[in-house]
């Protein structure tokens, strides 16, 4: 139990590595289209948007050109890694609302103020999902709700994120959602698909150095 409360969760390649499959084809059926997830089309334009966000922040954050330019060389694949992370964040909200799970706002906060304890400070953890994730400021709160559901998710399932119980509810999910991606991004394949080389932060171990701070 204590092991469990102990665990939060980042969704890293080691983690999609393990995992069984997500599957579903990419096709040509919704033109104009990035994904389709459940029957809503996330559009090129949405995409983009997203990407955006990250390019804003991240030239914000340098001082130079130069420094920008290798912020962006280090997140070449931003495009396909975001689209990812918009797909998968519908896949777990999914899986969270068929368990009959939610997250309130406190939930959040008190996972965001924990992580800024660790981190040093409010700052420093925007910086740090910024440069190592690809999540601006702006859209922290919601990947940390998503953190949160998918711990909830995992104590809920008696197991842990790289476990087959935790991916089989995401597969479900994923079934009924009928995920499809554009071809240019690949196919949803956990296990095959270039998702496994994502930069996307979803479950992560962030409670454990918590815990063990003096009181």
């Amino acid at each position: 139990m204590h092991r469990r409360r102990r665990t939060a969760l980042v969704l890293s390649a080691t983690i999609l590595a393990a995992a069984p499959l997500l599957t579903a084809c990419g096709s040509d059926a919704h033109p104009g289209a990035a994904a389709v997830v459940g029957g809503q089309r996330i559009t090129f334009g949405q995409l983009q948007g997203r990407v955006g966000e990250v390019r804003e922040a991240q030239r914000a954050a340098v001082a130079d050109e130069a420094q920008y330019q290798q912020a962006v060389a280090s997140t070449g694949t931003l495009t396909r890694d975001t689209l990812h992370q918009m797909v998968l964040d519908r896949v777990l909200d999914r899986a969270a609302r068929d368990a009959g799970l939610s997250v309130s706002r406190s939930e959040v906060q008190k996972l965001r103020t924990g992580l800024e304890q660790q981190a040093g400070g409010a700052k420093a953890l925007e910086d740090t999902w910024l440069q190592r994730y690809g999540v601006p400021p702006q859209r922290l709160d919601d990947n940390l709700r998503l953190q949160v559901k998918a711990q909830k998710l995992a104590a809920h399932l008696h197991t842990d994120a790289g476990q087959p119980a935790f991916w089989k509810a995401l597969s479900e999910a994923s079934a009924d959602l009928h995920v499809d991606l554009n071809p240019r991004y690949g196919t949803w394949d956990v296990e095959k698909s270039t998702l496994v080389n994502a930069r996307t932060p979803w479950l992560r171990n962030v409670s454990a150095s918590q815990e063990q701070q003096p009181a």
